[in-house]
């Protein structure tokens, strides 16, 4: 993730860097082959969810994902609040000194955001042409897997895409 973030605002600048566009796919290939997730617990939901929202929108998956995932990971961060605090440090460079793990967390979520927004990455799911009377449904569509950080209720999926809104 640290260099998908590094090189994406590279890429911005620069679209035509071929070694920074490389890097940015051959993360994506590591992110996606599942040999990373060996021996490790993975969070996939952040996917179902969006894929639901993508039933309901023409949005691609990236875009279903970027509207979803800061509403869904503010939800599951008291769950794994070890990883997020992990993330802020190693990825955002967050410094801990004088903080609790929740600030340091919340901090990580909040440069995500900004770099998200520098990005123009769509951040809610209303501006991919969701309204409230679709929520329902595409919880309904939402596949709940097993583990991650937390398993989600019907009831959890709504109340994360009415905060994706």
């Amino acid at each position: 993730m640290k260099s998908v973030v590094h090189c994406s605002l590279i890429a911005l600048g620069n679209p035509e860097d071929y070694e920074v566009r490389s890097n940015i796919m051959w993360t994506a290939t590591w992110a996606l082959n599942t040999l990373i997730s060996r021996g490790k617990k993975t969070d996939w939901m952040v996917h179902m969810i969006g894929q639901s929202v993508g039933a309901y929108t023409d949005a691609t998956h990236g875009m279903t994902l970027a509207a979803v995932s800061l509403p869904y990971y503010r939800f599951i961060m008291p769950y794994g609040l070890k990883k997020f605090k992990r993330f802020a440090e190693e990825v955002c460079g967050i410094r801990a000194e004088n903080k609790s793990d929740k600030e340091v967390a919340e901090e990580g979520l909040l440069a995500m955001e900004n770099w998200m927004k520098k990005l123009g990455l769509v951040l809610n799911v209303s501006e991919l042409g969701v309204t409230e009377d679709m929520l329902e449904g595409i919880a309904d569509g939402t596949i709940i897997l097993e583990g991650g950080y937390k398993v989600l209720t019907h009831d959890e999926v709504v109340k994360i895409l009415q905060e994706s809104m």
